[in-house]
């Protein structure tokens, strides 16, 4: 006899829903088992001589709904291995049924045959309850695996499985990720049953709803409101677009991939100050800012034809998941310099011609502290390096003597002078590569402390009610001092 496991729906509501069909099959089978007892039908099923085994001792075995359902598909292929199972589920069996998916994916290699048989969806229950028509577009989502990511706030969103308080409290939680605290949801409690029950709450009261229990679901209405839209990143692509479109601003129109450079650059510098300001609403806004620009450009490239951001999304997923073996494969690494190693290597497969030099990829459009930088850093790797600090210190008193000795003997306009005054620099940045300090935070770091201090001679010199050519270089070095010993 062929082995099979035979899934019927026991419906959303109570026994006057149950189609006659799926009736006979539950009331005649031989060997029924429900994934729980816990459903409106089977009380009245009970009373007309119902013989079952249900799962929901299950449930209690384990912390993790997965393990639950895991285990309740094995019982059944291994009991369709002796006997003809019919297996009772609620609602429809292709509706949020994990325990249906895992024995349609594992019953063929079992030698078990898996027939869907019928049953009403509860999500047909809650169309009705809520009077809702699901041509606006709708979502149906698993409450005990909610993403905020998954949101699509213009439609009409399902929660089910909201089996109970702590459920329903990481629920509210996900949804207050992207929805105002207030934002009206409604709690349905047995759906198309008689003891249907559908409430009208605040999304901050959502856990503290007392009737929740396996036969709740949330509905949350469409987002009407503009200013709750904002955070959605497909809300900024349509503003952007908007902006560059027929009717948009007259500036973004005009704009370029060449004209944005500029902006780009000095929103960079500026996400650059916040972070050392420490102001995380400062740093909040200008990574938006940098953020503007990579959508402008991505517009730009739609407009022309050329590309879009869907495109830039999909390149740096595809190279974030292919230079992280170790993450997302089954490389293995030790530390942060193996990770390193591998990045290069897999830059250069990527790349599949061979450099023509190491010092490739080190932009002409950097600040050039910050490029000698990465050039020192490129020929490091190969061994053209000091293997201690002491000759790189050695090299910047060599530059400087030659700098000096240029200037002993230079003319007015000294090719020279410029050439070692360049060595010099370099020189510096060895060392500050060597002591693991970053030339350009530290020299802004320093321009930042410069300016502090010069704010403070100025203060004083406005306290003075003298102009400032009347102070002598020492006069101010004096108030320089002060500015010092206040920490300034």
């Amino acid at each position: 006899m062929a082995k099979k496991i035979e899934i019927i729906g026991l419906g959303a509501g109570d026994l006057d829903q149950l189609p006659f069909g799926v009736y006979k099959k539950i009331m005649q089978a031989q060997h029924l088992y429900l994934r729980t007892k816990e459903h409106p039908v089977i009380p009245e099923l009970e009373k007309e001589g119902l013989s079952y085994t249900s799962f929901d001792s299950i449930y209690e075995k384990h912390q993790q709904f997965e393990a639950v359902y895991e285990e309740i598909a094995e019982i059944l292929l291994k009991k369709a291995e002796t006997e003809e199972v019919v297996y009772g589920v609620p609602g429809h069996p292709l509706v949020a049924e994990r325990t249906v998916q895992l024995l349609l994916e594992r019953g063929s290699n079992a030698g078990v045959k898996v027939i869907i048989g019928g049953g009403q969806s509860f999500v047909d229950a809650l169309f009705q309850a809520l009077k809702i028509d699901p041509i606006d577009g709708f979502q149906l989502l698993d409450g005990t695996s909610l993403k905020a990511e998954d949101f699509q706030q213009s439609q009409h969103i399902f929660i089910s499985q909201v089996y109970d308080q702590f459920v329903a409290s990481e629920v509210k939680l996900t949804l207050m990720d992207r929805y105002p605290d207030d934002y009206p949801v409604t709690i349905v409690t047995a759906a198309g049953s008689k003891e249907e029950e559908i409430s009208q709450v605040s999304l901050y009261e959502l856990d503290r709803h007392v009737k929740v229990n396996n036969l709740t679901s949330v509905y949350v209405p469409p987002v009407k409101d503009e200013k709750i839209l904002l955070k959605n990143f497909s809300k900024l692509r349509e503003i952007i677009a908007v902006l560059r479109g027929p009717e948009g601003c007259p500036w973004d129109k005009e704009q370029s991939h060449e004209s944005l450079k500029k902006y780009l650059i000095e929103e960079t510098f500026e996400v650059i100050d916040a972070i050392d300001s420490g102001d995380i609403n400062h740093l909040i806004e200008e990574l938006g800012d940098v953020l503007l620009q990579v959508m402008l450009h991505a517009q730009i490239g739609e407009d022309e034809g050329y590309f879009s951001i869907d495109e830039v999304i999909e390149g740096i997923s595809e190279k974030m998941i292919r230079r992280h073996p170790h993450v997302f494969g089954s490389t293995k690494v030790e530390n942060t310099e193996e990770v390193l190693q591998n990045w290069q290597e897999i830059k250069k497969k990527e790349k599949g011609e061979m450099e023509e030099s190491i010092l490739e990829g080190v932009s002409l459009s950097m600040p050039n502290l910050i490029r000698a930088f990465e050039l020192q850093k490129k020929a490091a790797k190969v061994g053209f390096d000091w293997q201690e600090i002491t000759p790189a210190l050695e090299k910047v008193k060599e530059e400087l003597q030659e700098f000096e000795a240029e200037l002993s003997e230079m003319s007015e306009q000294s090719e020279f002078a410029k050439k070692e005054f360049g060595d010099l620099l370099f020189a510096f940045v060895n060392v500050a590569r060597f002591l693991k300090i970053h030339p350009e935070e530290a020299l802004f770091a320093t321009n930042e402390k410069f300016i502090r201090r010069f704010r403070f001679i100025e203060n004083q010199v406005a306290k003075s009610g003298r102009a400032f050519t009347d102070f002598s270089l020492q006069e101010l070095d004096k108030f320089w001092d002060e500015a010092k010993l206040k920490g300034l």
